[in-house]
């Protein structure tokens, strides 16, 4: 006689694949990149003495970013202007976004607000800020 277990054998891969299915049609569809979180696309790290903030903003004149720090939060803001279209030609895929977009990033409590720098160079917005003195990891020494 066949028996079959009411569970299956592996019970928590089973909820594992029912959430990503169950994500997976809420989440918007996925474009060629995997699924986009946002324009600019950012990458946010750091190290014991900075905060580093990269926003890939290829094609944007960078005198037209806004960058502000605000209680802890830096916002990137900006706009991207429609590519014109000529007036005889067919757009069959547009993929490239358009519009104004803004961008929020929470800082951490030792980040300096008062030394951060911005550069922009090849597409890419690069924030760099300091952590407060106080926060800098040092060595005690024992007497």
């Amino acid at each position: 006689m066949y028996y079959r277990s009411l569970f299956p054998r592996d019970l928590f891969a089973e909820l594992d694949r029912l959430q990503r299915e169950l994500q997976q049609s809420v989440d918007p569809n996925p474009s060629i990149r995997g699924l986009t979180r946002g324009f600019p696309a950012l990458n946010v790290g750091g190290t014991p003495k900075t905060v580093d903030i990269y926003a890939f903003a290829p094609g944007i004149d960078p005198a037209t970013l806004d960058v502000q720090l605000v209680k802890g939060m830096l916002t990137i803001a900006g706009e991207r202007k429609i590519d014109p279209v000529p007036e005889k030609a067919t757009l069959h895929i547009d993929e490239r976004f358009a519009g104004r977009f803004r961008r929020v990033v929470s800082l951490p409590d030792d980040a300096d607000p008062n030394a951060i720098e911005a550069k922009y160079k090849d597409g890419v917005l690069h924030v760099r800020i300091q952590r407060k003195e106080e926060a800098q990891p040092r060595r005690i020494t024992i007497q």
